[in-house]
């Protein structure tokens, strides 16, 4: 069974919101509904009013690692049983 619910919101917000959510593939009352369900099942709230950025050290930190792997350096090879994990893990 279905209810109908009616939110007051801004005009520009609806259009942006619907035209997102085409672009998505998706209708808005299905973008409101998993929003819903996601409140319910997680019974959390996170409102933001900029999405989330990495921290300097962190970025300092994923440049470096990206240098090493296109070197080729500080990465483990691939193992085929426990036994060659472990012999690479003691030496």
């Amino acid at each position: 069974m279905t209810t109908l619910i009616t939110v007051k919101t801004d005009s520009k917000v609806k259009s942006q919101a619907k035209k997102l959510a085409g672009d998505l593939g998706v209708s808005l009352s299905t973008v409101i509904n998993s929003s819903l369900k996601q409140f319910i099942r997680d019974k959390e709230l996170h409102l933001s009013v900029r999405p989330l950025k990495m921290s300097p050290k962190l970025e300092r930190l994923l440049t470096r690692v990206e240098k090493d792997f296109k070197a080729g350096k500080n990465i483990s090879p691939r193992f085929t049983n426990q036994k060659e994990l472990e012999h690479y893990l003691d030496s």
